[in-house]
């Protein structure tokens, strides 16, 4: 039987991974108590965003999947139906786009990385009112345009702007650290 070794990149991003999740999972019970604030400052959504830039999308895609789920089975909030259900797929479009799109990106660097967490923090809400759009019609309820605009953009203003300082912030300190590095020239062919 051959026995297959794992890379220290794997074994890095896996441990990342699961600092994100372990993150994620327990920022919001500093928000937990008032939930306007949670609803405004998204802090399930800075792991999620950070492990697709740090470790790819496969990551990224996978904890923003399981978090808002198992933070559901586990505590009670968000509850599962259909606030957890819809924000599975909302953070697992949020680690699949901003991990896709910066492997992709010709140069990995601060305006790379604001371009593709832009584009990722509007295709996860365009994903999560499409989620909202099912999970509705599945429930008889009705999911406005104005709903749909209240919660993905004017409640979420502060966590939004939280966003766009604290995640290049991170990862720019981390590539001075060398723990990430930033890269130039073509995009890297091979899947992360």
């Amino acid at each position: 039987m051959k026995e297959t070794q794992t890379s220290p990149k794997r074994v890095r991003n896996l441990a990342v991974a699961a600092a994100m999740l372990a993150l994620g999972y327990v920022l919001p019970f500093f928000t937990g108590q008032i939930p306007q604030v949670g609803n405004m400052l998204c802090p399930m959504h800075l792991p999620v965003l950070l492990c697709g830039f740090l470790c790819g999308w496969r990551y990224g895609l996978a904890v923003g999947f399981v978090l808002p789920l198992l933070r559901s089975l586990l505590t009670g909030a968000p509850p599962i139906f259909p606030a957890a259900v819809s924000m599975a797929f909302e953070l697992a479009a949020y680690g699949f786009l901003s991990g896709w799109l910066y492997s992709r990106s010709r140069w990995q660097c601060a305006v790379a990385l604001y371009r593709c967490l832009i584009a990722s923090m509007l295709g996860g809400r365009v994903v999560w009112a499409a989620a909202r759009v099912v999970l509705s019609g599945v429930s008889g309820q009705a999911f406005t345009w104005e709903m749909f605009l209240s919660g993905a953009f004017l409640t979420a203003v502060p966590g939004i702007i939280l966003q766009l300082v604290c995640i290049p912030a991170v990862v720019i300190a981390l590539d001075r650290t060398g723990m990430v590095r930033f890269r130039k020239g073509a995009p890297q062919t091979a899947i992360s």
